[in-house]
């Protein structure tokens, strides 16, 4: 029977933020990638900025190889308490207001849309007209 894993929280995690001690949170699990820094191909930068957060799509985005994915148990130290990490939030943009410049209602546009091209038929047609009975 395997042992229980220790469960972390956000803010636990979240103290493991310096080179000398660094934490990723990336799909649930925690992992202490301090001997890695060196290591990482992408520089230590990459994964001190992941720090102090859910790490996973930053991870997926890189699109990371099967190999670098075995290496992870090697860091794996606990599991986060999903509780404690926020939510995401969709992102809705606020909604424009329709926005008429000349304040111009839009029965008018629209009867405009119809007899404007209207009249440059007409006034096509009777400039032909013309030009052919001359």
């Amino acid at each position: 029977m395997a042992p229980e894993s220790k469960v972390f929280t956000l803010g636990d995690v979240a103290k493991h933020n310096t080179p000398q001690d660094c934490w990723l949170i990336i799909d649930g699990k925690v992992y202490d990638v301090t001997k890695f820094l060196e290591d990482h191909p992408g520089g230590d930068e990459v994964l001190l900025s992941a720090t102090g957060k859910d790490a996973t799509d930053d991870f997926e985005d890189v699109g990371h190889s099967s190999t670098a994915r075995a290496m992870m148990d090697e860091y794996y130290v606990g599991e986060i308490d999903s509780s404690t990490i926020p939510s995401r939030v969709k992102y809705t943009p606020p909604k424009q207001p329709h926005y008429n410049q000349d304040k111009t209602t839009d029965f008018i546009i629209k009867i405009l849309q119809f007899l404007v091209p209207l009249a440059i038929l007409g006034l096509a047609v009777g400039v032909r007209f013309y030009t052919k009975s001359a």
